[in-house]
């Protein structure tokens, strides 16, 4: 049976099973899972299949078998978010310095989520969540870091959104214009400011990074260091997050998800090595001593370097032309362009990484050495969501790799 009947040019089992490349049986198998849609014939001849439907599954299919990686032997995942190229990167095809510098978080955090740019976006916490979230961190040790607090604020807020299950993308980006005032107002304010509900995202944040009142260049560098680092293809917290999406996790799950990975020494620690870098060379009167004792200790130097730039980082490029309209930025740039002197004497066309110039402003703001940490981490969440409403329209649990087993072959004796 081959028939055209109202619905398309559809196929008999048989024929699916060819295109397919398995058997009948195994046809009626993806029926059963949902990955096939059948319609019985109705003079009883058996099943028939929409060919395009087999034709896609197929090529799915061979994806999988080809596995999830590009020619690099990289994990590739099909993605309309971020583009990095070798000198630049864009945000769904628009230069993203360009688009950081012309529009605040809230706009550019719009435009990663649906593809447009309301002017004037704002990000309100609702009561309850923003209500629960502060009654979790406040139960944690003084101690506690920023990401601590972070991942204790997710779940809190998750835990108070009865509709965190709901994965349509109307509910998705209504949890996550709650979601990421809430996680700043759940930090513990460093000074006499207050929280202002109606503010930007920004201003809001200010508060938690600093007992210092903001002036607008202060504020207005803040905002810009939070756009450039809402997004930047799939590093490893964003792969994590879209591990949790394609199982289907909530996004407050998801959100979570990308937290853990952040907490590694190795992806969300590097802002705050480079603060301290930088405060010690202030303290010393120079960096030249202090880039020998890293690299006497065997230590790499902090805030230096991306492996994917071969030149300058993008971000840190912007980022430091606004620095330098901050007067008050000007001892903890000379030490931060004296640490690139001193590397790139030794390994010349080394270039500064946009962590040292989130620790320029940290440092000449009088945060602390995790407030890099922190606006790190606040300014992902909005990637981490654009990713998990990506991930969400794809086939679920598409990202599950097979072990390559390499323990002794069974069967072993009973121990």
């Amino acid at each position: 049976m081959n028939d055209r009947a109202a619905g398309g040019h559809r196929l008999s089992t048989r024929q699916a099973a060819e295109v397919l490349g398995v058997k009948p049986a195994t046809v009626y198998a993806y029926v059963s899972r949902g990955q096939l849609t059948s319609r019985r014939d109705p003079i009883g001849r058996g099943s028939s299949f929409d060919a395009a439907e087999v034709e896609a599954l197929a090529t799915r299919n061979r994806r999988e078998a080809a596995g999830p990686t590009g020619s690099t032997g990289e994990l590739s995942v099909r993605t309309s978010i971020t583009l990095i190229e070798p000198d630049r990167y864009y945000f769904r095809g628009v230069d993203a310095v360009e688009l950081a510098s012309r529009h605040p978080y809230e706009e550019v955090a719009e435009w990663l989520w649906t593809g447009t740019l309301p002017r004037g976006a704002r990000f309100i916490a609702p009561p309850e969540l923003l209500a629960a979230a502060r009654r979790a961190v406040a139960a944690l040790p003084e101690h506690s870091g920023p990401i601590d607090r972070l991942r204790v604020a997710t779940a809190a807020a998750a835990v108070a959104d009865p509709l965190r299950f709901d994965l349509s993308p109307e509910a998705v980006l209504g949890a996550a214009r709650c979601l990421i005032p809430t996680l700043v107002g759940a930090l513990p304010e460093a000074g006499k400011a207050g929280w202002r509900g109606d503010g930007r995202l920004a201003r809001q944040l200010w508060t938690r990074l600093t007992a210092r009142e903001p002036d607008p260049d202060a504020l207005a560098t803040l905002d810009l260091a939070l756009t450039l680092l809402i997004d930047h293809d799939l590093a490893a917290s964003t792969l994590a997050v879209r591990v949790a999406a394609s199982a289907r996790a909530h996004p407050y799950a998801a959100v979570s998800a990308g937290l853990g990975a952040l907490e590694g020494p190795l992806h969300g620690a590097a802002g705050r090595l480079a603060h301290r870098m930088l405060a010690e060379a202030l303290e010393r009167g120079g960096a030249a001593p202090v880039v020998a004792d890293h690299l006497r200790a065997g230590r790499r130097v902090p805030g230096l370097g991306h492996r994917l730039y071969p030149g300058e980082d993008p971000r840190a490029r912007a980022l430091f032309a606004r620095l330098e309209t901050m007067p008050q930025a000007g001892p903890a740039l000379a030490a931060a362009w004296e640490v690139v002197a001193t590397a790139a004497a030794r390994r010349p066309g080394l270039h500064a990484n946009v962590d040292l110039a989130l620790a320029v402003l940290t440092v000449s703001c009088g945060m602390p050495a995790e407030a890099g940490e922190t606006v790190f981490a606040v300014a992902r969440t909005a990637g981490w969501i654009a990713h998990a409403l990506e991930e969400y329209q794809e086939q679920p649990l598409r990202m599950r790799p097979s072990g390559i087993y390499q323990g002794p072959r069974p069967p072993q004796p009973l121990p």
